[in-house]
């Protein structure tokens, strides 16, 4: 870890931290919080994959609905208008709404080839980003002054990398580049998070054996074929299960950094009181 000791942390000129974990826990929290400070950089990793590297896929997804309206084809073709996609680090629906659910194309569902080409996009997108990391560190001090950084990382990040390989390309270097800090939540968190996703089911990442082996346990248990799935029954029925299969993972990460709990995320509401948070979690992590 590139602070070993809560000491080193509060001393160091140039504090930086990745959050990982679950969606919904507070990773954008805290960086919306820290970035609102007025010293720290927020690096969004969902916003960079969504820009940067999927943008174009997004954008042309959007000119493909826009030119089945034939007033719309028209103005496209005389380039009188254009489409675009508008993600912001608070609003991600253009990416989300791009990756889609499998299943019923009449209930909003991809074909799950279709659907496979996309989470694929998504992987090598977000390995590209996260591969990003130490370049914008330099960039946020180099170019804007930042002493401080914060990435902010997508809830799959824990499918994009082998958490179990120490010598894992992505996370070799970003241990390397700063501290890793998972944001663990408890059973009730879990609970709560499956609770609002069967109340809005949203596309996310999986990883390519878990999403093969949960399609097929699915057909298999409901006896549809893949044409006739409801998009949303699926992702409802694969998020828990999405959820148990990334918290080992998440714990591998954590072994190369420190663990702190949603609840104390919860109870932070400075600058300061991150500090002291993570000071808190490099005694444990010692004391362990």
């Amino acid at each position: 870890m590139i602070y070993r000791t809560s000491h080193d942390w509060r001393a160091a000129p140039s504090k930086r931290v990745m959050l990982f974990g679950m969606s919904g826990l507070g990773k954008t929290y805290l960086s919306n919080m820290l970035r609102d400070s007025g010293t720290w950089f927020h690096y969004s990793v969902d916003y960079r994959i969504g820009t940067r590297y999927m943008g174009e896929h997004i954008a042309d997804e959007f000119k493909r609905c826009a030119m089945q309206v034939p007033m719309l084809r028209d103005l496209l073709m005389s380039d009188s208008i254009y489409v675009a996609s508008n993600i912001t680090f608070d609003n991600l629906a253009p990416l989300s709404s791009y990756l889609g659910k499998p299943g019923d194309p009449a209930r909003g569902g991809l074909p799950f080839e279709d659907y496979l080409r996309r989470q694929d996009q998504h992987l090598e997108a977000e390995t590209l980003a996260m591969r990003d990391t130490p370049h914008f560190i330099e960039r946020a001090q180099d170019l804007y002054g930042y002493p401080h950084f914060v990435c902010d990382t997508s809830g799959s990040i824990c499918e994009v990398v082998d958490p179990e390989d120490p010598d894992d390309p992505v996370l070799s270097v970003l241990e390397k580049s700063l501290l890793m800090v998972w944001i663990k939540g408890s059973e009730a968190h879990t609970d709560e998070l499956i609770r609002r996703f069967d109340k809005e089911p949203k596309p996310m990442y999986y990883q390519r054996d878990f999403l093969l082996s949960a399609w097929s346990d699915y057909l298999s248990e409901t006896g549809q074929e893949p044409g006739g799935v409801d998009p949303n029954a699926f992702i409802r029925w694969t998020f828990a299960r999405a959820l148990a299969h990334r918290q080992p993972r998440y714990a591998a990460m954590a072994r190369r950094g420190v663990t702190v709990s949603a609840d104390e995320v919860s109870a932070v509401k400075t600058e300061g009181d991150f500090t002291d948070l993570i000071a808190m979690a490099l005694d444990r992590s010692r004391d362990a």
